[in-house]
């Protein structure tokens, strides 16, 4: 693909992922221009006196919930990844019908956006808590991602292709645990819900360049997956604060022990790659030549962070929260 002459845009672009994905554009990719979409003037007004200041950057203010407003945004656009979501867990239990609004009225936005302005691609940022949910964000998410699958049925004579990508905890993304873990180690004592629970794990850099490889190579309809290791969560703990006391405080509503990458029955539908899997879609709707790459799962494959064959470390761990542990010392972490 060549990205010099596309216009992309992303929703939630003033989020800790929209951030680093235009970070990475600007410097290595160079689109025609890109178009940060978000709700919070403050938060555009920081991101360009940050250094977000490009020549291709365009700033819209806008909420997914608007779809005029989005109709107004896509226009002549090629790609849209789509990033807003409402996602921190108790937020979304004590304001179920917001979430509802945001992460899936909002998704049907952008898709039918998307079809009204013939947007090429259109990438949707999804999580393991859509794998059976228990929560409503997880149940938000999923709703999102079974829109985008089979919103490939919609498009028709349109070029629009709809797919999803779903990963794990983002290590030191906004609502992330570890800056968490870094201010309650000033008190010296630091709260985990389960000592037996475990998450995977990606870091914003290589949940961006996974993204971006995935439009490269989208043909509508998939869910891609990718391999990232397990860690535990006591182990963060002690590689963060290793002096800080641990007090077990027991599971919170709407939290698993391990998080699902893969169910047994999505198994069924996925392939293998190298760095990857690929969920297919249940049910085609659309009339399209696709060829899926990979290879077949074995019968009753389930990728789960308690049965992950990669898994990080105490000194892994402080390799990779290390930077992140600098930006909280200098402020940056908000």
């Amino acid at each position: 693909m060549n990205w010099k002459d596309k216009v992309v845009l992303v929703t939630g672009g003033t989020g800790s992922f929209g951030k680093k994905f235009i970070e990475i554009m600007l410097n290595e990719y160079n689109p025609a221009k890109i178009i940060v979409y978000s709700r919070d003037e403050l938060k555009q007004h920081e991101m360009r006196n940050a250094g977000f200041d490009h020549d291709s950057l365009r700033y819209f203010i806008g909420d997914v919930r608007d779809l005029d407003r989005l109709k107004r945004a896509f226009n002549r656009v090629d790609i849209v990844v789509h990033a807003a979501a409402l996602k921190q867990v108790p937020a979304c239990e004590y304001n179920p019908m917001e979430a509802i609004k945001t992460n899936i009225l909002g998704s049907s936005n952008v898709i039918d956006a998307a079809l009204d302005r013939d947007v090429s691609r259109v990438l949707a940022l999804s999580t393991d808590k859509a794998v059976n949910p228990i929560n409503l964000y997880g149940a938000t998410k999923l709703a999102a991602e079974k829109l985008f699958v089979q919103s490939n049925a919609y498009a028709g004579s349109h070029n629009v292709r709809f797919s999803c990508v779903r990963y794990g905890n983002v290590v030191g993304s906004r609502g992330s645990v570890v800056p968490v873990f870094l201010k309650q180690r000033e008190s010296g004592s630091i709260t985990i819900t389960d000592e037996r629970m475990t998450r995977f794990w990606i870091s914003l850099e290589q949940g961006v360049r996974f993204v971006i490889r995935c439009i490269e190579q989208m043909q509508g309809g998939e869910v891609f997956v990718p391999k990232i290791p397990s860690m535990k969560v006591v182990d963060l703990a002690r590689a963060v604060a290793p002096q800080a006391e641990i007090s077990i405080i027991g599971i919170r509503p709407g939290e698993k022990l391990h998080e699902v990458l893969i169910s047994e029955d999505e198994a069924r539908l996925t392939l293998e790659r190298d760095d990857m899997f690929v969920v297919t879609p249940s049910l085609t709707l659309w009339q399209r030549d696709q060829v899926f790459a990979g290879n077949i799962l074995p019968d009753g494959f389930r990728y789960s962070s308690d049965n992950n064959s990669q898994w990080l470390d105490i000194d892994d761990i402080k390799e990779i929260t290390g930077p992140i542990e600098q930006d909280y010392r200098e402020g940056k972490l908000v």
